[in-house]
């Protein structure tokens, strides 16, 4: 799994939670009062960001020891949680994502500080494209509550993109570049580096996909600048 990550940009692992444990994840996340301001609803994508923040209860049924013992192979006990989204792609969902790489951070402030930036702000929300060594250092983690394929949304990767620094969408040469569609069953994980050029298409199938995003660092920020939600080690367990 470490070198297919490093080589390739990203790995599929099958059969990591079974179908009691996405159950009970599911369960978990249908008693959220979807009224909350943070979250978004429309008919395209349900989305809760900051989601082991404002679901902790979900913490530790997510971060079981299965998927533990997997970050512990390819990446060891250094690394923490920084971010975590859940993303609801309905059945009827026109929803897509065109060509793009992960190039942010979410922070809490924004401040002046070397080698950090452009700066955005959503709903609240800092981001900050820092150094490139932050970057190629992070991972990403993608659980999947529903069996994901080509027909409902899962994600187009361009192998070994994530070696080429930052690749602008619009300069993709595809007479050399070939895409993959990264299917995964129901209770797979898929892990990626934030780099991997990647994208989803429509779902054409009236199937849902429902995916958990934890991304994973184990760089500190400059003084000043904090991780906006960073998951203590005590409350995700010991990784």
């Amino acid at each position: 799994m470490k070198q297919d990550l490093e080589e390739h940009g990203f790995v599929v692992v099958k059969d990591v939670f079974q179908a009691k444990q996405v159950d009970n994840i599911l369960k978990i996340i249908g008693r959220v009062d979807i009224s909350n301001p943070v979250f978004r609803k429309s008919k395209e994508l349900f989305a809760i960001r900051q989601f082991f923040k404002q679901i902790p209860e979900v913490v530790d049924a997510v971060m079981q020891p299965g998927l533990k013992h997997i970050i512990h192979e390819i990446a060891g006990s250094d690394y923490f949680i920084v971010k975590s989204i859940y993303f609801d792609k309905p059945s009827t969902s026109n929803w897509f994502v065109s060509w793009h790489q992960d190039l942010t951070i979410s922070v809490d402030k924004k401040i002046n500080v070397t080698g950090f930036g452009p700066w955005t702000v959503k709903e609240g929300q800092f981001a900050v494209q820092p150094p490139l060594a932050i970057l190629e250092d992070n991972f990403t983690i993608r659980v999947h509550l529903d069996d994901t394929t080509k027909e409902n949304g899962a994600l187009k990767v361009i192998p070994q993109s994530h070696l080429k620094a930052i690749y602008r969408a619009e300069t993709i040469d595809w007479q050399k570049e070939r895409e993959i569609d990264c299917e995964v069953p129901m209770g797979g994980i898929m892990i990626m580096k934030p780099l991997l050029l990647h994208s989803s298409g429509r779902t054409t199938n009236n199937e849902s996909r429902r995916v958990i995003h934890i991304e994973f660092s184990r760089s500190e920020l400059p003084v000043g600048l904090q991780w906006a939600e960073l998951v203590p080690r005590q409350l995700a367990g010991e990784i």
